[in-house]
């Protein structure tokens, strides 16, 4: 192995039930805290088209009652242990975690359990945590610097999984009745597509022996694949008034399974990726254009997309807009050497400050057992990213850029000149 790269003792461990259903834990020294995860491949983009916002709102409205617990039984039984209990719902994938004193981790693997094997859906509660949902749905979409990216979405992948809201849409929560949840729960939530994930101070085997009573039990086999995403692009403009010109651009991309994956998350990185990065440095510093101007990488199983986003004063977007494309352009072309050394340096420190806490490993170890079905260590994925050459990452740049667009505005004067 290269010098100086990080490679820790071969402490992660895996364990397949009978049903397909995984548990992987990662040991870690001077620890006596744990954190563990209910990992599922079921996302927003399983859901049927009138169904749009389904996953998310099985998310919260496990948390109203599962098991012998009701919503305030929940909070109380890990707030009594000093505990915190969260969850998340993204396109690919939804996740229930639990962060625990390591002598209380069987009681979050209870509750995370309770959720998918025993959820309490009512039909008076789920009224109620509707309104809720609507209520986020309202915020995100009076943030534009938060729905412009939905909006970016859809002009991506239009008519496909990968284009519909997270949050879903009023009329599509509304129609959601507790018969759906019970279904999302019992076709979605298989033990093929799900995993258990712990990391800390944590007991393996302990851990495969509460997960064989507790989830043994799923129905066996996965959830089957989407239909292929196909990035198609487009041209969006929101006339509302904001203070600021807000702009997204996407191209598309590498997805997470392409070994050209990790040349296309460094050119975003050195692109716009931090302060030192070409579009920071031309946009914001040099010209003073745009307060907020970054690059990154949007990856999924089979598809990926280069996002860009600025946000400038109205009268002064159109140049802001010409100039990232400028300079997009010429990072494509002419990257150095240095600056993509500098692009691995913050990949790896990135990677390994996420490791040094619990969730930061079970995030990873869920990661790649999604993708791959397969335990990765840290100095395989800094291996790769260190074998990345400047060719690799013009010529990946160069067949991005090359792509079709996707455009989305908000933003008046923004919107005209754009």
């Amino acid at each position: 192995m290269r010098e100086g790269l990080y490679e820790p003792p071969m402490t992660s461990q895996l364990t397949t039930l009978p049903n397909g259903f995984r548990i992987a834990t990662r040991a870690m020294s001077g620890i006596e805290t744990a954190a563990v995860a209910l990992h599922t491949d079921a996302g927003a983009r399983h859901e049927a088209p009138a169904r749009n916002g389904l996953a998310h709102l099985f998310e919260h409205m496990v948390f109203k009652g599962a098991g012998d617990r009701d919503a305030r039984g929940i909070a109380e039984a890990i707030e009594d242990v000093g505990g915190a209990l969260n969850a998340s719902t993204g396109r690919e994938g939804t996740a229930f975690s639990a962060r625990v004193m390591a002598e209380h981790l069987p009681l979050g693997v209870d509750l995370l359990a309770d959720f998918v094997t025993a959820p309490l859906f009512r039909a008076d509660e789920l009224e109620r945590e509707k309104q809720v949902v609507l209520q986020e749905l309202g915020e995100a979409r009076d943030a534009p610097d938060d729905i412009i990216f939905d909006q970016l979405a859809e002009l991506c992948f239009p008519d496909q999984g990968l284009g519909r809201p997270v949050l879903g849409e009023e009329e599509t929560i509304a129609a959601v009745t507790v018969e759906d949840l019970r279904f999302w729960a019992a076709e979605r939530y298989r033990a093929g597509s799900t995993m258990l994930v712990a990391a800390g101070k944590v007991d393996h085997e302990a851990l495969v022996s509460q997960a064989e009573r507790r989830f043994g039990a799923l129905p066996a086999g996965a959830i089957a694949p989407d239909a292929p995403a196909r990035f198609v692009g487009g041209r969006r403009v929101d006339r509302r008034r904001a203070e600021q010109a807000h702009i997204a651009l996407a191209f598309p991309a590498p997805g997470l399974l392409d070994p050209r994956h990790h040349a296309a998350r460094l050119f975003a990185e050195l692109a716009g990726g931090g302060m030192s990065s070409r579009l920071f440095q031309a946009v914001r510093e040099e010209r003073g254009l745009a307060y907020s101007v970054w690059a990154s990488l949007h990856g999924y199983r089979d598809a990926g997309a280069l996002t860009v986003y600025l946000a400038a004063k109205r009268d002064e977007a159109a140049g802001a807009l010409q100039l990232t494309e400028a300079v997009l352009a010429a990072a494509a072309a002419e990257a150095t050497e240095a600056e993509l050394a500098r692009a691995k340096r913050t990949s790896r420190a990135g990677l390994l400050m996420a490791l040094e806490s619990p969730q930061g490993w079970v995030d990873h170890l869920a990661h790649h057992l999604s993708l791959s079905g397969e335990l990765a260590e840290p100095a395989r994925t800094l291996e790769r990213v260190e074998a990345v050459t400047l060719d690799e990452v013009r010529a990946v740049a160069g067949a991005i850029l090359a792509g079709p667009r996707a455009t989305a505005s908000i933003g008046g004067r923004l919107a005209r000149a754009a």
